[in-house]
C-alpha cells in the first residue's frame, strides 16, 4: 500500500539551533535520523535516496545537519568539524531528545542512519541511549566510535562497499565487538556506492533492517 508523505523542513532545537527536513509517512510505524558523513549535509543525494526507500516503507525519516551553517562554513575551510565525532554525537542525542518530545514521532521507535563519520557519532548516540531501537551504517568510519562499541545494546547493520577495502578491514573489526550486529558487503561497490544498483542494495537492506527492528519488540 502506498504511503502519502508529507514533507517539510524543521528547526530541531537543544544546546543549538540545527536544521533538517521531515518527512512523515501517513500510519508512520517508525522514525530514522541520518546522520550525514564528513562534508556532506541533510542534501546528500544518496541519504535522500536511502531515505525515500525508507518512507517507502511507512517510516518516517529526519535529514540533519549536526553543524550550523557557521560551523559549516569553518568545517569547509579547515575541517575542523567533522571529525569532532563527540560533538557530532551529542548534537545528535539531543536531536533523539527532540524527536521524543514532538508529537506523533514521540510515541514511534527511533533508529539512527549514519554514512561515513556520521556512522560513529550514531552508534555512541545509540550507546547512550536506550530509545535508540536499531542503528544502519553506510561506509561508516564505525572504528571511530571507539569503546562505545561494546555498550551499543540495539541491533546494528554494517553495509560496505566489497572494493572500499580500508573501510571494510575497520567495519569487520567493529564486528567483533558490537554486541548485536551484522556485516552486508555490496558487491562490486566502492566507498560511496556510486555503482549502478549498488546504492538501491544499501536501500533495501537498510529499509528491511529498520522495518523488521523497530517493530520487534524491545529487548
Amino acid at each position: 500500500m502506498a504511503h502519502r508523505v508529507t514533507t517539510r523542513a524543521v528547526s530541531v532545537g537543544n544546546d543549538v539551533t540545527l536544521e533538517a527536513d521531515l518527512s512523515l509517512p501517513d500510519r508512520a510505524t517508525g522514525v530514522v535520523m541520518f546522520a550525514h558523513g564528513s562534508g556532506s549535509s541533510r542534501h546528500s543525494p544518496r541519504n535522500r535516496q536511502v531515505a525515500k526507500a525508507l518512507q517507502d516503507r511507512g517510516l518516517a525519516t529526519l535529514l540533519l545537519d549536526l553543524l550550523t551553517e557557521d560551523e559549516e562554513r569553518v568545517d569547509l575551510r579547515d575541517g575542523s568539524y567533522r571529525f569532532d565525532i563527540p560533538l557530532l554525537a551529542h548534537r545528535l542525542s539531543g536531536a533523539a531528545g527532540w524527536v521524543s518530545r514532538q508529537p506523533v514521532l514521540g510515541a514511534l521507535p527511533l533508529g539512527l542512519f549514519g554514512a561515513s563519520t556520521g556512522a560513529a557519532a550514531a552508534l555512541i548516540a545509540a550507546a547512550g541511549s536506550p530509545a535508540v531501537r536499531a542503528v544502519v551504517s553506510r561506509g561508516g568510519r564505525v572504528d571511530m566510535a571507539g569503546e562505545a562499541l561494546g555498550a551499543v545494546s540495539c541491533p546494528v547493520l554494517l553495509l560496505v562497499g566489497a572494493r572500499d577495502e580500508v573501510v571494510l578491514r575497520l567495519n569487520e573489526r567493529a564486528l567483533a565487538a558490537l554486541p548485536r550486529a551484522d556485516l552486508v558487503v555490496v558487491p562490486g561497490a566502492t566507498h560511496l556506492f556510486e555503482e549502478p544498483g549498488a546504492l538501491e542494495q544499501v536501500a533495501d537492506h537498510a529499509a528491511t533492517w529498520f522495518a523488521t527492528h523497530l517493530l520487534a519488540p524491545a529487548q
